[in-house]
């Protein structure tokens, strides 16, 4: 029997499941196929565990860290054990709330994979979904007049260091470890990669960066990388880059070791485990593209600003389309794509207003273009950085080091991009996103009065200090 709806999303990730609550609110018989569970690779095996474990990790920190507080704390010891049952509970919470709102919006769920089926006596056009359920029913035949393709991605391999999941992960092993290693090597000094140096350093592991680039965090302004690079080796991390990694003489016994060149010398290290942290691939094998028109780039499917594929009822986003590969990108991405089918108009994403967040210690966030990237794309730039020291509640805080970085069109006093390190800079981008969006100018941003004390000060500060007006530096 075959089972009609407007919309099949394959893919009930963060992407996925936010387009389908649209699509209800909407008015649209809606279904999801979900390999897995509901919640996707940020829920299960990305976003929220990484972060359940890092806020572990930075109480753990502050503990140790405690006299310079006036609180004497005797015997701090860490749980590894309580930690991952910690980040589980937060898992098993949201990903019970997804499906309540599943429920709510009468979304029907099939768990199982989806494959994209091409013309047949179901439909004249490719789009219906074949589901191999889970639980080894038999196959059940969605019929939808559009699809959604949401299958996320995947840890991104490298040629040469083959995961084993023992000795060599990748970040979906890492977050299932049991014990903490003595030492690990880990090869990626992306977000993901620094993140996972930064919360390894904090739990007590000796950790080594290898990375391939002349520099950490490549898409980031150079001024943050290297401030964090600074943070990162202050705490004991030790950073290679331009690192060769020479893949013949990597040896897994019962430590891992490589032999890496860097500049003119080559080193071997060494390390309990090892982490390859190389980026992500997308998912999308054995869904049935090849019975479609739809075109693909390396792994990932090609879209217009509607997110509409080359067959034009068959949409794409989040990380099976490339591009930012972010969780709250996805979710905008899947909304546009509903709205679209349901005949709403739709504003294209201007990704550049995008806010990029890195969660290490110290954290580091940014919207918009870097420095080299505004000079490269021809502007003449005012740039001014404004750091924490100069603030009051970050030396209540206990945690002064850093700056906020901002960036503008000297000619018309565009605000062209924001770049933070520093005490919880995550939670404070949205601000600049925000002025980004409303096209504000750093005098705008200095007429907002921050409120005093508070960390939000040093945006206004480094709008004043763009100006030469800068008041506390």
């Amino acid at each position: 029997m075959a089972h009609e709806y407007d919309v099949v999303i394959l893919g009930g990730g963060t992407g996925g499941y936010v387009a389908a609550i649209r699509a209800a609110q909407l008015g649209l018989k809606t279904a999801v196929v979900e390999k897995a569970k509901l919640g996707g690779t940020c829920l299960h095996k990305g976003c929220i565990p990484s972060k359940a474990l890092l806020r572990s990790a930075e109480v753990y920190r502050t503990a140790k860290d405690g006299e310079a507080f006036g609180v004497e704390v005797d015997g701090v010891k860490l749980q590894f054990e309580q930690v991952q049952n910690r980040k589980n509970t937060i898992i098993k919470t949201l990903h019970a709330g997804i499906e309540g709102l599943m429920k709510k919006g009468k979304i029907d769920v099939y768990y199982g994979t989806g494959r994209i089926l091409g013309p047949s006596i179901f439909s004249p056009m490719p789009g219906t979904i074949s589901v191999e359920l889970a639980d080894g029913g038999e196959n059940e035949m969605l019929v939808p007049t559009n699809v959604i393709i949401a299958t996320g991605s995947k840890p991104a391999t490298l040629e040469g260091i083959p995961v084993d999941g023992e000795r060599i992960l990748n970040s979906d092993h890492a977050l299932e470890l049991e014990a903490l290693p003595s030492s690990i090597l880990i090869v990626g000094g992306g977000v993901i990669g620094i993140e996972w140096a930064s919360m390894l350093c904090d739990f007590g592991v000796d950790v080594t960066v290898l990375e391939y680039g002349e520099r950490i965090l490549p898409t980031e302004d150079a001024d943050i990388a290297k401030e964090m690079t600074k943070a990162l080796t202050k705490r004991g991390v030790r950073i290679i880059v331009n690192a060769r990694m020479q893949t013949d003489t990597l040896a897994v016994n019962q430590e891992v070791s490589i032999a890496v060149t860097s500049g003119d010398s080559t080193e071997t290290y060494s390390a309990e485990k090892m982490l390859v942290s190389v980026g992500r691939t997308a998912n999308t094998e054995g869904i049935g593209l090849e019975n479609t028109e739809i075109v693909k780039e390396r792994s990932y499917i090609q879209v217009n600003d509607n997110y509409q594929t080359k067959e034009s009822h068959i949409y794409a986003i989040g990380d099976a389309i490339g591009g930012m590969q972010l969780a709250h990108v996805a979710s905008h991405e899947g909304i546009i794509a509903v709205e679209h089918i349901a005949g709403h108009k739709t504003e294209a994403i201007h990704y550049a207003n995008v806010a990029r967040c890195i969660y290490s210690y110290p954290e580091a966030s940014s919207v918009g273009l870097t420095e080299a990237q505004a000079k490269e794309q021809g502007f003449d730039v005012k740039v001014a950085k404004f750091p924490f020291k100069a603030i009051g509640k970050a030396l209540v805080h206990g945690d002064a080091e850093g700056f906020v970085k901002m960036i503008a069109d000297s000619k018309t006093n565009d605000l062209l991009g924001v770049h933070m390190i520093g005490p919880h800079v995550t939670d404070m981008i949205s601000e600049s996103a925000l002025a980004l969006l409303l096209d504000a100018s750093p005098w705008e941003i200095a007429q907002t009065i921050h409120p005093h004390p508070s960390l939000s000060e040093i945006i206004g500060e480094a709008a004043l200090a763009i100006e030469g007006r800068a008041i506390h530096f």
